[in-house]
């Protein structure tokens, strides 16, 4: 039987998911050395509000897009741990999210600074 929801309980469960990302997954800790100060730099640009909650939101869509890369990787890992095509095939895959996500940002912070100092 399927348990009952609980604002609580899920929220401890997704808690509990990004308290795993930051301690086992080098590549999000990685991520979030670099997504910190661009965070806290963002507050100090001259730019609109929504220009500053754009930055802000492909910086954590780059975060999302980790969590989901990690999640796939591991129900793989967890169901083979042989080679296989469709394996390598879905873990590109959220690997491909992830790269996505992070050309999307450096675009958008590009095309911000540009111009602002240009």
């Amino acid at each position: 039987m399927k348990p009952k929801y609980s604002l609580f309980s899920n929220t401890s469960y997704a808690l509990t998911g990004l308290l795993a990302m930051i301690k086992n997954e080098r590549a999000f800790q990685i991520e979030l050395v670099i997504i910190i100060p661009a965070l806290i730099i963002s507050f100090f640009l001259p730019v609109s509000l929504e220009i500053h909650l754009f930055l802000i939101a492909v910086l954590f869509f780059i975060l999302i897009a980790e969590c989901v890369n990690s999640s796939i990787e591991a129900c793989v890992d967890l169901f083979t741990q042989e080679w296989h095509e469709k394996a390598k095939i879905a873990k590109d895959c959220a690997s491909a999210a992830v790269f996505l996500s992070v050309c999307l940002a450096v675009g958008v912070w590009a095309f911000v600074l540009f111009a602002l100092f240009f």
